[in-house]
């Protein structure tokens, strides 16, 4: 069953089509919180919205952090995206201006 599309989760879905791929990036791009975003992300990627992989561990320990995990949006995730934006109008408006993806 695919998961409610709330604002919440087309925002996420919006981030990440725009190249915002990790949580934290998502997060700074949405001004929603963890407990928001982490959950959502789990259930887009259970549905098939999202489709996800862990970098490399080298990667993260030369940068002195924890791994991330990268998110893309799929197909399915598209069209749930165009669904949630007829549902949500203002939702492609809603990423922080100043935020832009750092293609790590």
């Amino acid at each position: 069953m695919p998961p409610r599309i709330t604002y919440s989760t087309g925002i996420v879905l919006f981030a990440v089509s725009r190249g915002f791929r990790y949580g934290f990036e998502i997060m700074d791009a949405s001004g929603l919180p963890s407990g928001t975003v982490y959950p959502i992300l789990r259930r887009l990627e259970d549905a098939r919205l999202l489709s996800a992989k862990w970098e490399p561990i080298a990667d993260a320990r030369d940068e002195q952090r924890p791994p991330r995990r990268y998110y893309q949006i799929t197909g399915a995730g598209r069209q749930a995206l165009r669904d949630a934006s007829a549902r949500f109008p203002g939702l492609t408006g809603t990423l922080q201006p100043a935020a832009s993806p750092t293609g790590s």
